[in-house]
Parts: C-alpha cells; sequence; structure tokens
C-alpha cells in the first residue's frame, strides 16, 4: 500500500504586517497555499491513502478561513477516490476535553474518512494495513497507556502503521514548543512509524520518520532544509522524502561585523547586505558588536528602500561593551521561584513536572541571552 503523508501545516498562523491585496497577512497565505499544494503533491503520488500527522490548524479553535482551507483539501481527496485518516496534534487539541475539536466537525461532513482526536488510541483497518492512531493526549502517562494499547493490538496477518505527534527524545529539538509529549522511540513499537510534530523531515530510527512540514515558519525550522510530504510504500519498505519547491526563502544575510567601524562604514555595509535580499524573502541581518551611537544614526527608512525586496527584514544588532553593562541576575534563586510559582498553581490536567522542567530550561536560556 502506498501512503502519502502530510505534516504540520500550521493554518492560520500568521507573521509580520505584510497582507494581500485581499488583506489577508501574506505568511498565513503562504502557508495556506503550502498545505493546497502538500495535498495536491500528495495525490500526484497516487495513494492508496494519504495520513496528516496532526497541527494542520496551528489552533483548536481555527478561524472560518482556515477550517475551509482544510474542509475542501478533504473534499479534493475524497473526489479523487482515496482514503483518509487524521490525528490531532499539540496546537489543535484542545485542552479540556468538551470544548469541541475543529476535527469533530470535519468528521461529520467526511463519514468515510478516519479521524482520531478524541484523546484515546483509535485503530483502522485498511485493506492490507492497519493503522494505529495515537493521537495528542494531555498527558504523558496518557500517551505511553495509548502507545502500549498501539502496540498490543498490531495485526499478525496485515502490516501496522503507527501515526502519533510526540517530540522523540533521539532528535535534537530546535526549539521548546507548546503542550509537547516527549516520549523515548523505544516505544513507539509498530512495523512503520509515521511522527507529526517536528518541522523538518529526518529518519530517527528504522522504520520511523518524521515527515517535516509543509513550509518554514521561522528560522527556527532550519530554513536550508526543504519541505514537503513523506511517501511510504508498506510493501517494500522505502520511504521518500518529496520536496515542495517554490516556498518562500528566509534567509540570513553576511554577518556585519561592526566593531570599530565607523557611522558611515556601518552604514555602507548595511546597504551592500540589503540589496542582496531575494524578492520576496523573509531576512534578517545581524550587526556584532555596533557602537549603539553608529547604530542610532542608520537611517532606517534608506535601509527599508534599499531592501525594498524583502517582504520582512529585521536588524538584529549587538552593541559593543554591552555585556559589561547588564548585571546578570541570581541565576541559582530564579528557578526557585519559578518552582514556588508553581506550587500555588491549579494545574490539574497538566504535566506539572514537565511545566517545572520547561520552566528552569527557559529561564536559564533567558539570562544566557540577558
Amino acid at each position: 500500500m502506498r501512503v502519502a503523508a502530510i505534516g504540520d501545516a500550521h493554518l492560520g498562523r500568521s507573521y509580520y504586517p505584510a497582507t494581500t491585496p485581499e488583506g489577508v497577512n501574506q505568511r498565513e497565505a503562504d502557508f495556506e497555499r503550502s498545505f493546497e499544494d502538500a495535498v495536491d503533491l500528495a495525490l500526484a503520488q497516487e495513494p492508496d491513502v494519504i495520513v496528516w500527522l496532526g497541527d494542520v490548524f496551528d489552533h483548536p479553535r481555527p478561524t472560518f478561513r482556515s477550517f475551509r482551507v482544510a474542509q475542501r483539501a478533504l473534499t479534493r481527496i475524497r473526489e479523487h477516490g482515496v482514503g483518509a485518516v487524521l490525528i490531532s496534534g499539540n496546537h489543535d487539541t484542545p485542552r479540556l476535553p468538551g470544548t469541541g475539536s475543529p476535527y469533530s466537525a470535519l468528521a461529520d461532513t467526511f463519514p468515510d474518512f478516519h479521524f482520531a482526536h478524541r484523546l484515546s488510541y483509535e485503530r483502522f483497518e485498511l485493506s492490507g494495513l492497519v493503522v494505529h492512531a495515537v493521537p495528542q493526549m494531555l498527558t504523558v502517562e496518557a500517551t505511553l497507556d495509548a502507545l502500549d494499547e498501539a502496540d498490543r493490538s498490531r495485526s499478525l496477518t496485515a502490516s501496522n502503521l503507527l501515526l502519533t505527534h510526540p517530540r522523540v527524545t533521539q532528535v535534537e529539538p530546535r526549539y521548546s514548543d507548546i503542550n509537547e509529549i516527549e516520549v523515548d522511540a523505544g516505544r513507539l513499537r509498530s512495523d512503520f512509524v509515521l511522527l507529526g510534530h517536528y518541522h523538518f523531515h529526518t529518519q530517527v530510527a528504522s522504520g520511523i520518520w518524521y515527515a517535516g512540514s509543509t513550509d518554514t515558519f521561522s528560522f527556527a525550522d532550519d530554513p536550508d532544509k526543504e519541505k514537503g510530504i513523506l511517501v511510504l510504500d508498506t510493501d517494500t519498505g522505502q520511504c521518500r522524502h518529496v520536496a515542495l519547491p517554490g516556498r518562500r526563502p528566509l534567509v540570513t544575510l553576511e554577518t556585519v561585523n561592526a566593531i570599530g567601524l565607523s557611522p558611515a562604514e556601518v552604514r555602507q555595509l548595511v546597504l551592500e547586505r540589503v540589496v542582496q535580499i531575494p524578492d520576496g524573502a523573509v531576512a534578517r541581518l545581524y550587526l556584532d558588536s555596533v557602537d549603539p551611537e553608529a547604530y542610532r544614526m542608520l537611517d532606517l527608512e534608506e535601509v527599508r528602500a534599499a531592501g525594498a525586496a524583502a517582504l520582512h527584514l529585521k536588524l538584529e544588532p549587538t552593541f559593543v561593551a554591552a555585556a559589561s553593562m547588564v548585571e546578570l541576575p541570581d541565576l541559582a534563586s530564579v528557578p526557585a521561584q519559578w518552582d514556588r510559582y508553581l506550587e500555588r498553581q491549579d494545574l490539574t490536567g497538566f504535566d506539572r513536572d514537565r511545566l517545572a522542567r520547561l520552566g528552569h530550561e527557559y529561564l536559564t536560556q533567558a539570562v544566557e541571552m540577558s
């Protein structure tokens, strides 16, 4: 059986103030087009089934606009006579059971497709393939219980495909995300495993792959790596990544090492960098150890005009002698303050230990960056 997998699309996410002529946030429109192109690319592979690996929506309460994009995509899949299995992810799963899910409305409209979004393991039998779906859960313990149930429910006569959306400890994270569930890859027991959550394609272990996202949402998503879809042949075991070309580029310009440079020299180098921005790109330019006065004298309107090809341009200066002017907080006391704060909070339904650990990580990073 041929399976086409689509990872994180984050419909509804928006960045930067640029808009389309119709008034839609340009990046939101970009992500919609990438998702629609991913669906078309998946259909072009002539699959037997298409799977969505969670976080199609950026929010458990998507806008009507985002919902219609997903609805139209499922309609195209149905018109091609292809089956579909969908799971929810950490972004599009409601934290409070009973508040409703966008996938419930889609399941009502597309009863022939299989949806796993009810905070529980679900098993779907297809022709020659059993799909074990473990959507986003509220806790790590619930996720591990569901993965164990998927393991116990494996077929002895058909291939088994596990779909889930965790952070796997064997893959180094690029960033921390909301409501993440972290598991060891050893708990993913199936003939084949397709994962959502990480925004870059990678093979975790034999038979286990992250599909990656349909677009590059930010610089944390490793812009140099291609985004696209996965195609898995469950008869041969071959899995390949199919890239989606033509996405909006995110570029980091050559850093301006500004220590000791005059305001005129800084201006000249900045202008030389920004005129190289590709058309429509999201760009950033670091200015290292720039004199505060030289930076203040930059004519930002002139810089914007020189970099007019960019959809968005951000200058990121670090100032000379800034480190000596900052007094770092007492790192030893900050985690303790965080722990005392958590003790006073009602965290029913949340993983208290994980919140505590993430808080320590974020605070440490913040102190190091200050």
